[in-house]
């Protein structure tokens, strides 16, 4: 959720940067979402979490937004295991593969919660928590009627350079590259966030992040990639 707008009984309705489309759902998915949810699972509740208590220690704290099938997630948790990691997602088929990996690779690092990202940031995230958000390929929406559903606006940059601990990181990536110009205008207008390219403009793929489905997608249709790196303030 970024944004309100009029509903038709007059109220505020949520603008979300998502649909839920009813995507197909395996069996191991169906039985990943029945049995490890609950057990590697966060409920969303209007109230902040004691991360140090979800995860039984004190470590750095990364979240990811929208992370797909988790495939990026589960190479990050398992290549630095003195990390503790927060995946936020809304589609079930890629919530259940993500866990599944989880139980595959008997990763302990990982927490899961399928809600809306914006809401859990606002609601569940202390300020100052987290070490880094990851926020990799979002929907770009294209069409210009739809810029307003697009996640990164500047509502949402605030809210999480306020989530951020003090050089903390925010990482981004787009293959669409009016999408890029446009995170660059939000993000780069947010007094708490210091662009970390020397121009203030694009950097370096960072080694350490994983293809995604979406990213090998786009660089089939010939897109360029866009990194972008945020430091907080």
């Amino acid at each position: 959720m970024i944004a309100d707008a009029p509903g038709g009984d007059g109220r505020r309705q949520p603008i979300r940067s998502y649909v839920l489309r009813g995507g197909r759902i395996t069996n191991a998915q169906r039985r990943a979402l029945d049995e490890l949810l609950p057990r590697r699972g966060l409920p969303f509740a209007p109230a902040l979490l004691d991360l140090d208590a979800v995860y039984g220690r004190s470590a750095p704290r990364v979240m990811e937004i929208g992370f797909g099938n988790g495939a990026t997630l589960i190479e990050l948790a398992a290549s630095r295991p003195g990390t503790d990691f927060l995946g936020v997602e809304v589609h079930p088929p890629g919530i259940g593969q993500l866990l599944l990996g989880i139980e595959a690779r008997g990763l302990a690092n990982v927490r899961v919660i399928a809600h809306d990202a914006v809401e859990v940031l606002r609601h569940q995230i202390p300020p100052a928590s987290l070490d880094e958000v990851l926020l990799y390929f979002p929907d770009p929406w294209p069409k210009k009627r739809h810029h307003k559903r697009r996640i990164v606006q500047a509502a949402f940059a605030a809210l999480v350079a306020s989530r951020l601990r003090p050089g903390g990181t925010l990482r981004l990536a787009t293959d669409w590259e009016p999408y890029a110009e446009w995170m660059l205008e939000v993000l780069n207008a947010e007094p708490a966030l210091l662009n970390a390219a020397a121009n203030r403009r694009w950097i370096e793929r960072p080694p350490g992040r994983g293809s995604t489905r979406f990213e090998a997608r786009g660089q089939r249709l010939g897109h360029r990639v866009f990194d972008l790196e945020y430091r907080r303030l």
